[in-house]
């Protein structure tokens, strides 16, 4: 229902420390999901893509594939894309690296990352956060690297 399955505030650090100040992708509901007071992520530039051709939010790029979201960032050192599902489909051909958050546990959901090819996606590196009072599960923060 476009809501996280789970509070954990470390994942939010986390993801917060590797993107800002770099460009971060995604589609419009991933964008409206966002809390209101975080919309746009600040100290990123937002790119919002979008088939509607009248969206449009302050302080955002609007554009409507991710190609031209592309042409938004080609001079900038990283640029992430931070979903939804059909955005993560579309990029895994373009990117290099993925940092993902596997969470210990089982979850009901609806929405999906892609499945990870691990004949062409290897892990670079490993760092675990064991659950404590804020954060109710285990997670682990995992870099792919691309191999073909």
């Amino acid at each position: 229902d476009g809501k996280l399955l789970w509070h954990l505030p470390q994942d939010m650090a986390h993801f917060k420390e590797i993107t800002q100040k770099h460009s971060v992708i995604m589609g419009r509901k991933t964008f409206e999901s966002l809390p209101e007071k975080f919309r746009p992520l600040p100290n990123r530039k937002n790119i919002v893509v979008t088939r509607d051709l009248n969206w449009t939010y302050q302080d955002t790029s609007t554009v409507h594939s991710l190609e031209e979201a592309f042409s938004y960032t080609k001079e900038d050192a990283k640029t992430f894309i931070i979903g939804g599902a059909e955005i993560y489909k579309q990029s895994l051909d373009y990117v290099d690296t993925l940092y993902v958050t596997h969470v210990d546990g089982d979850f009901e959901a609806d929405t999906f990352f892609p499945k990870i090819d691990f004949t062409i996606w290897k892990k670079e590196s490993e760092t675990t956060y064991t659950k404590d009072e804020k954060n109710p599960f285990t997670m682990h923060f995992v870099v792919y690297r691309k191999t073909l």
